[in-house]
Parts: C-alpha cells; sequence; structure tokens
C-alpha cells in the first residue's frame, strides 16, 4: 500500500512526487505513457524554457487565468527554487531574452533527466505505460484502477494529468473526468498560446513569412484588449509566432466575432515620420514604377501583396502618385487588418484554458476543498499564462506544493 499516489507523470506529477517523498514516504508515480516527460520533451521547440527570471509579482501579470490563487503557491516554491533544484540536479541553466530561462545545453532531455534522478534518489516508486481507468475513495484510502485491472491504493492521491493541448503526448484531459467523479466543476477547456484562423485570402500568399520588429494590438467591438511588439509568421491559414501565440490568451478570453489584428509593419516610424519617408522615395524614384519601389520598405513576399491592398496601380510611375493615394498607403503599412476567425485546435495549442476550477481547490495546500486527501497540479487546473517559462512556473509551483501538502495530510498536520 501506498502514502502517494501521483496520476501524471510530466512537469507537476514529476515535481509533486519528489516533494512528497522527500519526508519519507512511500510515493508511487503512475504514467500512461511509456516514458516520462513527454510533452516537457517538446516544449520551448525541444529546448524547454524551464521558467522565467521575472519577479514574482511579474509573473502574476503574464498569468492569464486566476492569477491571484497562484500566490501561496509561487511563495512556496518559486523561480529560483527550481532553478536551484535542476543545477542541482546536475542540469545547468542560462538566461536569455525577457528573462527566459532554458538549459544550457539548449535539450529539454536534460530536464527530464534531473527530474528522474530526483525520482530515483527520493525513492519514488514510477509506473511508466500504466494507464488510469477508474478513481475513487473507499473510506479513508483512494482506489485507483488501471487499465489492466491493477489496483492502486493510497492515503492521498495527486492528479496532475495536464490538460488537453498535444493530445499525441498523452494530455487527453483524463484528470476533468477524475475531478468530476469526485464532484469538482470543469471549466470550458479550450486551446490557448494556440496560432489564429484569419478571414483575408491574401494572408495565404504570405505563408512561411516571418516578421521580427513588428507592433500588434488586438481590438474587439473597437477596444484595444492586448499589445505587443515582436515576431510573427503568415501560414496558409492565417498568422502563428510567439506574439500570435500570446495574443490568442486573450482572443480565447473574449471570444467574440468582431476581433482584429492590426500589424504595424513600421513601428519605429510615426505616421507622419513614415510619410515623409514616402515622400523621400517618391522623390528619388520617380520615374520607377511603384511596384519596383516598395522592395526597398517591406520583405519580397509582402510586396505584391501590399500593393493589391494599397489599391495602386503596380505600373504606376511613382511620380505619379497621388497625395490621398501615400496617405493611404501609410494608412495600411500602420495599421494592416486582420479579421480573427477562430483558433488552431488542441493538436497545436501550447496549453488548455480552462479546467478544474480554483473555486474547489485551496490555494494554500492544492487540496480539493470537497476531498479530503485529494490534491491537484499543473495544467489539470484552470490556470494559464503566457508564453515565455511562465506556464512551466505553474506546474512547477502547483505540483511541488500538492506533493508537499500530500505528504502533511498523510502525516495529520493538515
Amino acid at each position: 500500500m501506498n502514502d502517494i499516489i501521483v496520476i501524471g507523470g510530466g512537469p507537476a506529477g514529476m515535481l509533486a512526487a519528489v516533494s512528497s517523498s522527500k519526508s519519507g514516504l512511500k510515493t508511487v508515480l503512475l504514467e500512461k505513457n511509456e516514458k516520462l516527460g513527454k510533452k516537457l520533451f517538446i516544449t520551448g521547440k525541444g529546448r524547454c524554457n524551464v521558467t522565467n527570471s521575472a519577479s514574482h509579482e511579474e509573473i502574476m501579470k503574464n498569468i492569464v487565468t486566476n492569477p491571484k490563487f497562484m500566490y501561496s503557491a509561487l511563495e512556496a516554491y518559486g523561480n529560483d527554487d527550481i532553478c536551484r533544484e535542476l543545477e542541482e540536479l546536475g542540469c545547468p541553466l542560462k538566461e536569455e531574452r525577457g528573462g527566459r530561462i532554458f538549459p544550457v545545453s539548449d535539450h529539454s532531455s536534460d530536464v527530464i533527466r534531473a527530474l528522474t534522478t530526483a525520482l530515483k534518489d527520493n525513492n519514488v516508486t514510477v509506473r511508466l505505460s500504466s494507464e488510469v481507468k477508474d478513481v475513487r475513495k473507499n473510506e479513508d484510502l483512494f482506489e485507483v484502477t488501471l487499465s489492466d485491472e491493477k489496483v492502486e491504493k493510497g492515503k492521498a492521491l495527486i492528479i496532475a494529468t495536464g490538460g488537453r493541448s498535444y493530445p499525441l503526448t498523452g494530455s487527453t484531459g483524463d484528470g476533468y473526468r477524475f475531478a468530476e467523479k469526485f464532484g469538482h466543476t470543469v471549466k470550458e477547456c479550450r486551446p490557448s498560446l494556440v496560432p489564429l484562423v484569419v478571414k483575408e485570402e491574401w494572408c495565404r500568399l504570405l505563408q512561411g513569412l516571418s516578421l521580427k520588429n513588428t507592433g500588434l494590438k488586438m481590438m474587439c467591438g473597437g477596444k484595444v484588449i492586448y499589445k505587443d511588439f515582436g515576431e510573427m509568421l503568415f501560414t496558409h491559414f492565417g498568422v502563428s509566432g510567439p506574439m500570435i501565440l500570446s495574443a490568442s490568451s486573450s482572443y480565447q478570453k473574449r471570444k467574440s466575432d468582431d476581433c482584429v489584428i492590426s500589424l504595424d509593419l513600421k513601428p519605429a516610424l510615426s505616421e507622419d515620420e513614415l510619410d515623409a519617408r514616402l515622400l523621400r522615395e517618391i522623390s528619388e524614384n520617380h520615374e520607377k514604377h511603384f511596384i519596383n519601389m516598395l522592395p526597398d520598405l517591406l520583405p519580397a513576399k509582402m510586396v505584391p501583396v501590399i500593393a493589391y491592398l494599397s489599391g495602386i496601380e503596380e505600373h504606376k510611375k511613382c511620380g505619379d502618385i497621388k497625395k490621398e493615394e501615400r496617405k493611404a498607403l501609410v494608412t495600411l503599412l500602420k495599421d494592416l487588418r486582420l479579421t480573427i476567425t477562430g483558433t488552431r485546435g488542441f493538436d497545436e495549442a501550447i496549453i488548455t484554458m480552462g479546467g478544474v476550477s480554483v473555486k474547489d481547490i485551496s490555494p494554500k495546500t492544492m487540496m480539493s476543498k470537497l476531498v479530503d486527501g485529494l490534491f491537484f497540479g499543473g495544467e489539470v487546473t484552470d490556470l494559464d499564462a503566457l508564453t515565455g517559462g511562465f506556464n512551466l512556473q505553474i506546474a512547477w509551483s502547483t505540483g511541488y506544493l500538492a506533493g508537499v501538502s500530500a505528504a502533511e495530510y498523510v502525516k495529520g498536520s493538515i
């Protein structure tokens, strides 16, 4: 018989198992896949953005859903703690742009290896290829039935099964079913940090084009709900890239039929400065065709699209461009509009928005308010954040707190 059962071998589950077993309690970790950290392996394009060096206050600002709930978990185990633990386990880290923390090796496998070492060092029993079929509480014991009909029993249960994003890694929403069986409310689950689908057909002509140093505003009902500056990518269905993924969180929160993206292709210039630049270009290329002036202003792939959208005839001589045409071009370059029609699915989403309602969970312990001895950690909960290592920090902090609290529960401290 076990003291603590942890379901899920992702970041939250592994850290929960490590932290619960450090007090000497018998902990078993159940993972449905043939290896641990399958989703963790592909995060950060295989580099694993472990966390962010930002202050706890800044981390809270980057948590989109229920940030206040995370206060106790961050205090219990913050970004400095996970960095220290991984480095002590032989995984040196480095800091990059925007405070993003990565392994020095740029290999997520090193993070998984470090956590696997911690599990072994703390005598956690790891059962791979062990899919959970059913969970229930029988008097004071939790009974977890596996797909092969074997039953694991424990005094405390931690559900850290992840969300529904990247289902091929095993994140298929099992934890929501378990939570509901225990009477918990599960908030609507939607793909987040996910590419956006747009209405404009010309967008497809730019497929593969990556823009850097671009300004972005997302507006719904005429109100700006998100602003950013950075990188994006045009695709066959719409737009993707770091800025777009973060913007998708705001879109999913609002999700109305009147959301548009405004791209500023020349954010370093004001409208007046851009107008002066165009006047200079026109003056210097007086006899050139309009289409041949644009490569000095835009990436080659974008030239025919902007020429078309401007309404200026491609072979019109620059010297013949009228003032109102020039002004319209300025507006186009400073406010290129894309109409959002939706998002891509869970297969392409980095995280899940929604999950087990935090109203049913104690923020100080991660224990259920409905069932004593039942704990939650990571993406299965209704917590999500922007890109930059913040979602993994949610997993580390809640996983650790769930593990420590489960140990205290078993010992009768809470």
